[in-house]
C-alpha cells in the first residue's frame, strides 16, 4: 500500500517507521523546514534548544520501533537516565527531589512531613494497581463503545475516575507534597484537579522505566527516527504543507499541498492536530460527526509561553537540576484561572529545563542552556499576545533573576520564544492548545477522537489529540496503534 503521513512529530515518525518496516510505500509531508513537530529543535548562536517535549520515559517503545526495522536503538541514539527525575520548588524556594527509588523518595518526603511516608507507600500501591489494569490498553485502539465498557469495572473498582489531586490527597496530608505528587497531568495538558487518576499511569511509567535524556537533546531522537525512516526508503518532503485531505465518499484518496501538488494514496495517517485537521483540511460538507460546532464544544488544553535562552556563564551554583518545576501558593486558584476561567493568572507556574547539567555539548564551551515554560491559558482567553508577549517575557526572566539566577539577563547571548499564537499559527493547534484536547474522563479512550477516523475508513490519527493522549510514550503508542490498524501484526 501507499500511505501518506501528514506531520513528523513523534506520532507521525512512529507510524511512518512502523509502516515502512511492514513493507509499505510511505510518503511523509512536513510543513516546517525540519522534522519534529512539537519536538522541533532550534539552533541559535551555537546552542541547541529542544522546542517541546524534554521528558523521555519508556525506552522500550523506541526500542520496538527500531527492532521492527531490524535495527538497534542504541546504534542511533543514546538515552541517559536521570535521578532525580524532577526538582520541585515551593513558593519559598525549598525543594523536593522526585527520585526513582522508593527509599530515596521516602527520605525526601520525610524532609517535609515524616507522617506522609506511610501515605506515600499506600499511594504508590494504588497507582501500581491502576497501571497494571490499564497499561495494556495504552497501545490498543478504542473503536467501539464495548471496548470502553470493558474497562469501566476497573475504573470504578480502583476509583480511577477520581481527580489526580484528590487521589493524592486521600493519602498525603502536607499541602506542598500534595501539589508536588499530583503535578503529572500538567505534562499532558491536564488540570490536576479534574484529570482522572487513571493518568497516574504516567507516574508508574517513570517508576518502571525511569526518566531519560537523549544525548544531544530531544532533537537527537527526531534525527534518529528520521534517519531510520530514510534508510527504510520512505520519501520525506520538508516545507510541504498539506492544504486539503481529498475525500471520495467514505474514503480519503490523498492530499493537496499548499503549492497545488496532489499526491494520491491508499491511506492517510494524520499527525496534525485533530480539531484543526477536521476544521481546515476537510470541507464541512464531508463531516457528519466532527462538525465545527462539535469541535468548538470540546474542551482544549492549556497553552504555553516558552523562552529558550543561553548564557555566557555557567550556573552550576544555582539550586536547579535538569528538570525543575516551580510551584507556588494559590495552587487551585491558579489552575482554575488557566483551565476554566481562561484568564492569565497573576502568579507564575514554571517548568525550567537546564540540560547542560547533563550534556554540556548542546551549548558552546563555558555556556549554559535553558528553557523556561510558563503555563498560560489557550486562546479562548482575552490576551493579545502580540502586545503582551514582551512584558510577559520580562516578568518571567525577572522572576528567575531575582530568585534563582543572579545577573541572568546581562549574561544572555541567545534567546527565542514562543507563545499561544505559535501553537495556533505554526503548529496548527486549535485554540493554541499545546496538548490538543484536555485529558478529562469524558475525553479519554473511546470518548476521544479515534485512531481510525469515525468519518472515513482509511484516515488515521496519531498524536496528542487521539488515544491514548499527549506525552511522548502516548503519542509513540498512537503510532503503533495506527500502524497495526492498517497492517495488523
Amino acid at each position: 500500500m501507499k500511505i501518506i503521513v501528514i506531520g513528523s512529530g513523534f506520532g507521525g515518525l512512529a507510524a511512518a517507521n512502523r509502516l515502512a518496516a511492514k513493507g509499505h510505500e510511505v510518503v511523509l509531508f512536513e510543513k516546517r523546514d525540519r522534522l519534529g513537530g512539537r519536538a522541533y529543535q532550534y539552533e541559535i548562536n551555537g546552542f541547541k534548544f529542544d522546542g517541546g517535549p524534554t521528558v523521555l520515559t519508556a525506552p522500550y517503545i523506541f526500542d520496538e520501533i527500531f527492532a521492527a526495522a531490524g535495527r538497534r536503538r542504541e546504534d542511533y541514539m543514546e538515552l541517559l537516565p536521570l535521578d532525580p527525575f524532577y526538582r520541585i520548588f515551593d513558593e519559598n524556594g525549598r525543594y523536593l527531589n522526585y527520585r526513582h527509588k522508593l527509599e530515596d523518595m521516602l527520605a525526601e518526603i520525610e524532609k517535609f512531613n515524616p507522617a506522609d511516608k506511610v501515605g506515600y507507600q499506600r499511594f504508590i500501591t494504588r497507582a501500581q494497581a491502576i497501571f497494571e489494569a490499564f497499561h495494556p490498553h495504552t497501545d490498543r485502539p478504542f473503536l467501539t463503545l464495548n471496548s470502553m465498557l470493558k474497562i469501566m469495572p476497573d475504573v470504578m473498582r480502583l476509583q480511577a475516575f477520581r481527580s489526580t489531586y484528590g487521589f493524592v490527597a486521600q493519602n498525603i496530608r502536607h499541602p506542598f507534597l500534595r501539589q508536588a505528587l499530583s503535578f503529572h497531568p500538567l505534562l499532558i495538558g491536564g488540570n490536576p484537579f479534574d484529570t482522572p487518576s487513571i493518568y497516574t499511569l504516567i507516574i508508574q511509567f517513570e517508576r518502571q522505566w525511569g526518566v531519560h535524556y537523549a544525548r544531544g537533546g530531544t532533537g537527537a531522537v527526531v534525527e534518529a527516527l528520521g534517519r531510520l525512516l530514510a534508510e527504510q526508503g520512505a520519501a520525506i518532503h520538508l516545507e510541504s504543507e498539506v492544504e486539503e485531505i481529498l475525500v471520495n465518499g467514505r474514503r480519503v484518496s490523498g492530499v493537496r499541498l499548499a503549492n497545488g501538488h496532489v499526491e494520491t494514496a491508499d491511506a492517510v495517517v494524520c499527525n496534525g492536530d485533530v480539531a484543526f485537521t477536521y476544521r481546515h483540511l476537510i470541507p464541512a460538507a464531508y463531516r457528519r460527526k466532527y462538525t465545527n460546532r462539535r469541535l468548538d464544544f470540546m474542551g482544549y488544553s492549556n497553552s504555553l509561553f516558552v523562552i529558550y535562552f543561553g548564557t555566557k556563564r555557567r550556573y552550576l551554583d544555582s539550586p536547579f537540576h535538569h528538570h525543575n518545576i516551580i510551584l507556588g501558593d494559590g495552587h487551585k486558584q491558579f489552575m482554575r484561572d488557566i483551565f476554566s476561567r481562561h484568564k492569565l493568572p497573576e502568579r507564575l507556574g514554571l517548568y525550567l529545563h537546564m540540560p547542560t547539567i547533563t550534556d554540556p555539548t548542546i551549548a558552546p564551551e563555558g555556556c549554559e542552556s535553558f528553557y523556561v515554560l510558563s503555563l498560560v491559558p489557550n486562546l479562548k482567553a482575552d490576551v493579545d499576545w502580540e502586545v503582551k508577549a514582551q512584558a510577559y517575557r520580562d516578568r518571567v526572566m525577572q522572576f528567575l533573576e531575582d530568585n534563582y539566577l543572579p545577573d541572568l539577563q546581562a549574561n544572555i547571548i541567545a534567546e527565542h520564544r514562543i507563545d499561544p499564537l505559535h501553537f495556533q499559527n505554526t503548529l496548527n493547534s486549535y485554540q493554541g492548545a499545546a496538548f490538543a484536547m484536555k485529558p478529562t474522563l469524558l475525553q479519554s479512550a473511546w470518548l476521544r477522537p479515534h485512531n481510525r477516523s469515525e468519518e472515513f475508513d482509511n484516515l488515521y490519527f496519531v498524536g496528542a489529540g487521539t488515544h491514548p493522549g499527549a506525552g511522548v510514550p502516548a503519542v509513540l503508542s498512537s503510532g503503533k496503534i495506527a500502524a497495526n490498524l492498517i497492517h495488523p501484526d
